[in-house]
């Protein structure tokens, strides 16, 4: 519909081809569907009003929201990090704020494992069509030229054991997801998009709330569309302020009432969306608004969380989760450095 903006949210490893292996356009999107901001005679039209992320309507960082801010704060909750997409099409949908650890175990559809059909095994990938030059996603350049995309983190330390604890008993029976896959933290997936956008000029290079942020050394080109990255963290000890940065970044108007959900109707609607990813998101679920914690959350050592995860988890479990933090702590603090201030 013309004049309005659809927004996407979704876990950009999704868009990036399994264990950093070169990527070519999927065989699906080769081609821009009829519909999909294109004329009828299948012409392209010109890149689509949305900002990435959070932009073209409302905000969803990692979670399900029925408002920008709902979004937001229920990404962070389930900590994952990933994109939220406005556009016309979908993000990581493509990128907006989300991490996206947690959503779809990423078997199957991240290419991690094979298929078969008729008895005869199919991979995912890889595809055998053209790549992009530079293009890291299976998504053409043409295609996310049509979004606005935001981003949203997590710090590995909270969000790896948030989706280890879903894929181990008791939970694994509610989410039906019972093998933990390191490789599905996304953060390198996540940096190496960001990096896509920014260096062809499709975000950036303007970080939002940042004026003193430079990224003329990413060699960014002028955009409309600013770098918009929220850190779950920031967001739930300042939520309004933040959601009213992001907003303001995306070009979607602030309401207060944004960060409330708190009638019948939302909670029916949060639970017909989250139906399919029980167990994930039953904090966002069974709350009623966003509101900032009475306390920012304390500082910890790495003995002190490595404790923690092996009291909880046991020594075995508690290894894992300790690689897993390592591996991908380079690549979040790469991206906390573009994350708004409020």
């Amino acid at each position: 519909m013309q004049g309005k903006r659809v927004f996407i949210k979704d876990i950009d490893h999704y868009l990036l081809p399994p264990a950093g292996k070169p990527a070519s356009i999927a065989p699906s999107l080769r081609r821009i569907k009829r519909g999909v901001g294109t004329t009828t005679n299948g012409d392209s039209h010109a890149p689509a009003n949305g900002v990435n992320g959070a932009t073209n309507s409302t905000t969803h960082t990692n979670g399900h929201a029925t408002a920008p801010t709902n979004g937001v704060a229920n990404g962070t909750s389930n900590g994952t990090n990933g994109t939220v997409s406005n556009g016309v099409t979908n993000g990581h949908a493509t990128n907006g704020v989300t991490n996206g650890v947690h959503e779809v175990n990423g078997h199957g559809t991240n290419g991690t494992s094979n298929g078969t059909t008729n008895g005869v095994s199919r991979r995912p990938y890889p595809y055998d069509t053209p790549a992009e030059a530079g293009n890291p996603t299976v998504m053409p350049r043409e295609i996310q030229e049509r979004f606005h995309f935001a981003f949203l983190i997590r710090d590995p330390h909270f969000s790896v054991p948030s989706y280890y604890r879903c894929t181990i008993p008791p939970l694994d029976e509610v989410t039906g997801f019972h093998n933990y896959d390191p490789r599905e933290a996304g953060y390198d997936e996540l940096r190496r998009h960001f990096d896509y956008l920014v260096r062809e000029g499709l975000v950036g290079p303007r970080v939002a709330t940042r004026p003193d942020v430079k990224v003329e050394a990413c060699a960014a080109k002028e955009t409309v569309h600013e770098i918009c990255v929220i850190d779950a963290d920031d967001m739930l000890d300042s939520p309004a302020a933040t959601i009213e940065a992001f907003c303001k970044s995306v070009g979607v108007p602030y309401d207060p009432s944004l960060l409330t959900w708190d009638t019948q109707e939302d909670y029916d609607f949060a639970c017909h969306c989250f139906e399919k990813w029980r167990g994930f998101h039953n904090d966002a679920i069974e709350s009623k608004a966003l509101v900032a914690r009475a306390h920012k959350r304390a500082r910890k050592t790495e003995e002190e969380f490595d404790a923690e995860w092996t009291k909880k988890y046991g020594p075995e479990a508690a290894a894992l989760i300790r690689k897993a933090v390592d591996e991908n702590m380079e690549d979040y603090l790469y991206l906390k450095q573009f994350a708004v201030k409020v």
